[in-house]
Order: structure tokens, then sequence, then C-alpha cells
């Protein structure tokens, strides 16, 4: 029975029809698996218990995932309760692979919830699974007591009922109020309303800030040719090939092609530098921006 199969109702009675393991029988296969890697006690024991992943599953399909995924994620866990388990510790093999099972259950809701992320850790997990029952039941205590609790109140309570932080609590809350929209969707019924996205604000460069950005660039450029014209040949090949390189070379290499030690190399480049700075600052008072 491969879990990569279309999971349908003929598959799901077919696990509900397999045989069911005696303690003994069911060690005997976790043992092969752990010691033999004997794939045939593997399919066996997988086989088995895919009505409990099956069972399992079904309780999660008030989230509005597809059965045949949730299905599916429960082998999944199945697989990894069986590649996992110690069959020296005396549990049974289903009760061990309960945990297991839910967990990738779990994760796959949490992951297809939403397109932002809903939570990652312990007490977010627990509040998504959660929030909604314990608020109910918190409820309907207070309606039985004639008690009636605001919001801030019933966070707290939340909070403490279910072990979690209170800041937690207002976020799942927050991720669990409304569900993902398209910015392709109208702001009105009206087919011809503007669409959600026209309303974004645009991050991109404006054209006025383009038109400084390439005066300014231009400009830079300018003063930095004039600067290089300054400096004598050798300045400029270092220059060149220490800065205007997409690789620049290393002083040891560029001392062993000008025949020169490398803290020369270093000394000649230091002063190119300056000669190019004194003759920035000499051509206008604007570039002291670009040199700070």
């Amino acid at each position: 029975m491969p879990l990569d199969a279309p999971q349908d109702v003929s598959f799901s009675r077919r696990a509900m029809k397999a045989e069911l393991l005696d303690a003994e029988t069911e060690l005997r296969l976790a043992y092969a698996w752990r010691d033999e890697r004997d794939e045939a006690a593997l399919h066996r024991l997988i086989t088995a218990y895919m009505r409990l992943a099956i069972s399992m599953a079904s309780k999660f399909r008030r989230y509005g995932a597809p059965m045949n995924d949730l299905i599916q994620e429960a082998g999944l866990g199945l697989m990894k309760a069986a590649d996992k388990f110690d069959p020296d510790r005396g549990v049974r093999f289903s009760t061990y692979a309960v945990w297991w099972i839910k967990a990738s259950i779990q994760d796959y809701v949490m992951r297809n919830w939403s397109m932002v992320r809903t939570g990652s850790t312990s007490s977010q997990k627990a509040l998504f699974f959660n929030l909604r029952r314990v608020q109910a039941q918190i409820e309907r205590e207070a309606a039985q007591q004639g008690i009636k609790l605001d919001q801030h109140q019933m966070r707290q309570m939340v909070s403490t009922e279910i072990g979690v932080p209170l800041h937690d609590v207002e976020m799942m809350e927050g991720r669990l109020s409304g569900s993902d929209f398209s910015l392709n969707a109208t702001q009105s019924s009206d087919e011809e309303g503007r669409e959600w996205i026209e309303a974004l604000e645009d991050d991109s460069a404006q054209a006025a800030e383009l038109v400084e950005d390439d005066h300014d660039t231009a400009q830079l450029r300018g003063w930095l040719l004039h600067a290089l014209n300054d400096l004598n040949e050798r300045e400029r090949f270092i220059v060149r090939e220490r800065k205007l390189r997409d690789t620049p070379r290393t002083l040891e290499d560029l001392g062993q092609e000008l025949g020169l030690s490398k803290e020369r190399v270093r000394q000649l480049e230091a002063a190119a530098f300056g000669k190019m700075r004194r003759s920035l600052e000499q051509q206008t008072p604007e570039v002291h921006q670009f040199l700070q």
C-alpha cells in the first residue's frame, strides 16, 4: 500500500481492513527494521497502523486542508515514527507514533493556513490549535457565573490556561481574524473599481530622483577623471588596478609586476589618493560631500 498512491475512499477502506498487530508481532517487526533494515517488516508495520494515521488526519479536516493531503502528511509522520522507534523502551509503537503523526499534520496545516507564516514556536502552535476552543470554554464558564469579560481579561485568561506569553495570544488572534486576499481584488463590488494593488505606495525612484542621480553621477565621474589626469602613469596604473577593476589586484601582485616591494606599492597608492583628494578639493567645494 504505497503512501504516494491516490488517497481516496478505497485507500481508506483498505487501510481499515489491514491486520491488527499484537504486541509480540509488533515488537518483532520493529526489531527487524531497526537492526536489519528489513523493508518488508517496515511495510507491514506502516500498513497495520495506517488506520491510526487516517483517523488522526480526519480530526484536522475543519482547518480546510484537503483530506488526501492530510492523510499523506499523517503517513509521513508514521514513517518518521517507525524510523525513530526504539523497541527496547517497552512502549507500544502506536503510542509512540501518535506524537509524530500529530506533529506532521499540524506542521502541514500551519504551513498552508496562510501565505503569511502563522507561527513556528511551540507556544504559537499550541495557540493555533487551541485558541478558539479555550476562548469558548472561558466564555461559557464566565456566562455561568454572570461575569462579562473584556478582550484584555479574555487574553490574560487564555494566556494562563494555555501557558503561553500574552503577546503571543494577541499576535495569534490577529493572524486568525482574517484570511488572505488577492491584491488584484477590487475595493468595491463594482467590477470597474480600483484594485487594492493600485493603493500600494511605489517604492521605486521617481523621475526627479533619477535625473538628480544621473546628474550627480556624471559630475562625479568628471571630477574623478580630472583627478586621475593629475597623476603620473605609474600612479594611475596602481589606482586603476587596485580600485577600478571588478577583481582588485593585491599589493604583492602589483609589486611583482612593477619590480617593487609590497610596502612601496602601498606607499605609492596612498600618495596617489592624497593627490586625487587635493585635486578634487581644488575643483569645487561641492566635492566635500562625496569625500566624507
